[in-house]
């Protein structure tokens, strides 16, 4: 089979886009957060922890700190009972508090609206940063890839990598920037209702025709 052009993979990304968006609507960030630094926060804690536990336990967290200089004077024994849940607990807590106080010392309290201040904060990677300034500002300074984004475009064939960096850095060159931002919720909502990781339900799927390892 020969090998498909960068600009048929664009095309065809585009039309899969156009579905995806039909088919849900209301994909958007699925962690509940109501300022950026607890979208931050909230990020942090979804490293090896679903969505879901992340948002049954933001409440507790959210209501006993409620402003970074809170998060950068916490007890680091509270912190560490609260995130527990969400696993890998003490290396979170103290990102956490870490984070916020390298907010009050580098950047005067307020979240930086830029990827390469971002990542100098404690626990803040190049994910967690794109999420903040996706989500949070609006900002597509690139495409954040989870495991379903990394697993469904290995089935799309516009990546063969594993590795997270090689994979959006493939991707970037094919889904348009306009839709940076929303492209990865809309595969996270696809790879929890199809193109589930044991076992894909290709045969229901609505991207059948444009998917090259759709299974008869």
């Amino acid at each position: 089979m020969p090998r498909e052009s960068l600009e048929n993979k664009r095309v065809r990304a585009k039309k899969i886009i156009c579905l995806l968006k039909k088919n849900y609507p209301e994909a958007k960030c699925s962690l509940d957060y109501t300022t950026i630094h607890e979208l931050m926060v909230a990020t942090i804690l979804s490293a090896q922890c679903t969505d879901e536990r992340v948002n049954k336990t933001t409440p507790t967290l959210f209501e006993k700190y409620k402003s970074i200089p809170e998060y950068a004077d916490a007890d680091i024994s509270e912190l560490e009972e609260i995130v527990y849940p969400t696993g890998f607990y003490k290396n979170k807590a103290k990102s956490i508090k870490k984070s916020a106080q390298q907010l009050i010392e580098l950047f005067n309290g307020e979240m930086p609206k830029e990827l390469s201040k971002l990542v100098k904060l404690a626990g803040v990677g190049r994910k967690t940063g794109s999420v903040v300034l996706g989500a949070g500002f609006g900002l597509a300074e690139g495409i954040v890839v989870d495991t379903h984004v990394g697993r469904i475009n290995n089935h799309f064939k516009f990546t063969n990598h594993s590795d997270a960096v090689k994979i959006e850095k493939d991707l970037v060159k094919i889904v348009p920037r306009d839709d940076w931002i929303l492209y990865s919720h809309l595969m996270i909502d696809h790879g929890r209702a199809i193109c589930k990781a044991r076992k894909p339900e290709c045969k229901r799927c609505f991207l059948q025709t444009l998917c090259p390892s759709q299974k008869a």
